[in-house]
This record gives structure tokens, sequence and C-alpha cells, in this order.
């Protein structure tokens, strides 16, 4: 992969200041090169970063230390490729988030990125097997269709997704909410290993960046931004799954719901959005044919 010298420098930004490119629009609108950023003084960078005067100091002395280093070459040394927001093969669909991640970090197969349609599948990482048994019914007609299953990699439903993509011979691509340094939750290290080599792992944080509480819910925004469709299998009413499915309503996604059972407190998410005009879903056919 090729990167103008504008793209190189956004990612040597983004490496030691990780946040989403709305914070970094007043320095671009200044300077849309990105160029001759050794000669700001930390007063300025405070200005156009929002930093306080200490991180101003220190963010000027990290690009010094990180505009000499090889950083691509470096990243690609653990198969990691940075994607900018300039790059043409930077997802189109991201930039219409308020936020758009200033870089993405992926391992594995990019082309699932042009892919046209995508579904994004969540839900409780306590899901029960209630949830499997409906993936087996939702997956597989759009495996037919090569249309890639899009989660988080968390446990429960979304680790299930991923394994039903992998099962019935799809795509899969998991938005990880840390760096490639870590895995979470651990369990999951072996099938991350599988979907960095034949599917697509993706991150908005350098390899760096530990798990936090935070950046769960920074993930949430990418996978129903990379998703054309959000499709809910077992929620508790307030949850991370439904933040997401906050994220897809705001861009206009549509949202499928497995109903669930009356008495079951998993069902309260799903039953919740179905009684607030999501579309029940029993067959992966109904979500082609409405995108189709």
């Amino acid at each position: 992969m090729q990167f103008t010298e504008q793209q190189k420098q956004l990612i040597n930004l983004h490496y030691i200041h990780p946040v989403p490119y709305n914070k970094f629009q007043l320095l671009v609108q200044g300077n849309s090169f990105l160029d001759r950023m050794e000669a700001y003084s930390s007063d300025y960078l405070k200005q156009l970063l929002g930093l306080s005067e200490e991180k101003a100091v220190r963010f000027k002395e990290q690009y010094m230390e990180v505009s000499k280093l090889p950083l691509i070459d470096l990243l690609q040394q653990i198969n990691c490729t940075p994607i900018p927001y300039f790059h043409p093969d930077y997802p189109e669909e991201l930039k219409q988030l308020c936020d758009p991640p200033a870089v993405l970090y992926v391992k594995g197969n990019q082309s699932l990125l042009k892919k046209r349609l995508r579904v994004g599948i969540i839900g409780s990482r306590k899901a029960t097997v209630y949830s499997k048994k409906a993936l087996d019914f939702i997956v597989p007609p759009l495996v037919d269709q090569k249309i890639p299953i899009v989660s988080g990699l968390a446990a429960g439903a979304d680790t299930m997704a991923h394994q039903a993509a992998m099962y019935f011979g799809g795509d899969t691509i998991g938005v990880l909410g840390h760096g490639f340094s870590y895995m979470y939750p651990k369990k999951n290290e072996r099938i991350a290993q599988e979907m960095a080599e034949n599917h697509l792992l993706v991150t908005e944080y350098p390899p760096y960046i530990p798990p936090a509480k935070w950046t769960f819910p920074m993930r949430n925004r990418i996978i129903s931004g990379l998703s054309s469709a959000i499709v809910i299998t077992e929620s508790v009413e307030r949850s991370g799954t439904m933040s997401t499915v906050e994220h897809a309503l705001d861009h206009g996604k549509e949202i499928f719901a497995v109903p669930g059972a009356i008495d079951s407190p998993l069902s309260a998410g799903p039953n919740k959005l179905l009684d607030e005009g999501a579309k029940p879903l029993w067959s992966g056919f109904q979500i082609i044919d409405l995108l189709q």
C-alpha cells in the first residue's frame, strides 16, 4: 500500500494522539498537507488540539520522536496496516460519522472493506444457545450472497456471529476496542488469529492501546458504520448492544431484531426494539430482500 506525505503525517499524529478525525480538523483546516509540524509552538498545538499545556509540550516531543521512525514499516512488521482518513481505501461509510476514526488499523483481508453490503450481528455477552440457533437461520443466506458479517469479537453473541460466518464458509469482520497488542476477552485469541489470517480485524487504536471502559462504546459506532443493517439476537434493555443500535438509527440503518421469549431478560432488548419499529427477523432472506 502506498501513502502520500499527508497520509503518513496523519498516521504519525494519530499514533501519538489516538483521537477521532474531527479532533484534528482545526489542524487540517490550517495545514491541509500536515507539513512543517515541527515548527508549531506548544501553545499553538494546545489551541488546535484542545490539549493542556503539559500535554501540548509532550505531544510536540513525541511527534519529533515518532517522525524519525519508519512507523508504517514497523506496523507492517506485525502485519498491521494503517488506513488513514485521506486514503482511497478508507471506507466511505465511516466518513458519515460525526467522529470518524482518523486512522483504521487492520489485519487480514482488506478487500472486505470494499464490499457493497455488510451485516452487523450483535447481542449480549451472556447470549444463550437461542442466539446460536437463530444464527443458523440468519447467517447461511447472507454467506450465500457473499455478505460479510460484522461484529465486535466480544464474548457471547459477537463470538457466535463470527463463528457462524466462518462455519458456513463466509467472511467476517471483527471490530476491536483496543490495539492489536492486546486481546479481550483473552479466550478469543485463537479466533482472532484465524480472523487476522483469513478474514479481517479492524480497530481505530494503535497497537499499544489497551482495552478500557471507554474504548468499547467508541468501537460500537464503527460496527454500525461498517454495516448496511444491524441484527440484534439477545440483549438486555440497557447495554452496549443498544448503544450500537442508537448509532445505527442515527444513520438510517435498517434494524432487525430476533423475537424472544417474554420470560427471558435477554429478550427485553430485541422485543423493545420490535415495539419501536424494528423488523422481526427469523431468516437471513428477509435481510437480503430488503437490502437488495
